[in-house]
């Protein structure tokens, strides 16, 4: 008995395989994925399995995962998140999530913005390296949990992209429109998704 209740008291991390969908339903901090028929956890806690009803036509069994508050803020889709850009590629830009809204996090979420999801517009020209640099600081919107427990990430909003980035001289520099950013010791002018912010133009 006491290792049914270990299995029940099992911590799971976001992509964390729970089963098949034929064998269990998906339940709170769990999802279905139709393609693969496989039950994934969705954030950070502890699985649990509830049983069904006696009165039920589907006697599948539900899985739960239950999120923890010592673990901190988890992002889910549609969670706006604070993020530092750690890699840029032709295709995508790599970043650690930061903060979930207001709240910091206290473990590493990993998130991935694609080419296609940088901006709402002229898509298929978007340059990732004019874009983001490794380093800034971007404000983003979560889409769903991707491939190897990385967060798809979105900026295809005037609100979402860099909110702060250092120049090469390495000082914070000034927003100058949605494309451009300016160092104040040089002038010199840089591209960047910009997130526009209150006082923007």
């Amino acid at each position: 008995m006491k290792e049914r209740e270990e299995e029940a008291e099992e911590l799971v991390t976001p992509g964390e395989v729970l089963g098949k969908g034929s064998q269990l339903k998906a339940g709170r901090g769990a999802y279905l994925s139709s393609q693969s028929d496989t039950v994934y956890a969705s954030l950070t806690g502890r699985r649990s399995l509830i049983p069904p009803s006696p009165l039920s036509s589907d006697q599948r069994p539900t899985v739960e995962v239950t999120g923890h508050s010592a673990h901190g803020a988890i992002p889910e889709p549609g969670s706006i998140v604070i993020a530092r850009v750690t890699k840029v590629m032709a295709r995508m830009a790599s970043a650690d999530i930061m903060c979930v809204g207001p709240k910091s996090v206290r473990e590493k979420f990993t998130g991935t913005i694609r080419q296609q999801d940088v901006r709402a517009t002229e898509i298929d020209k978007v340059n990732m390296h004019l874009s983001f640099r490794p380093g800034d600081i971007v404000r983003a919107l979560v889409l769903s949990l991707g491939d190897a427990r990385a967060y798809y990430l979105s900026t295809a909003k005037n609100e979402l992209g860099v909110v702060s980035a250092e120049s090469a001289a390495g000082a914070t520099m000034v927003p100058m429109s949605w494309t451009e950013m300016q160092c104040p010791l040089t002038g010199q002018i840089e591209q960047r998704k910009v997130a526009k912010s209150g006082g923007q133009t």
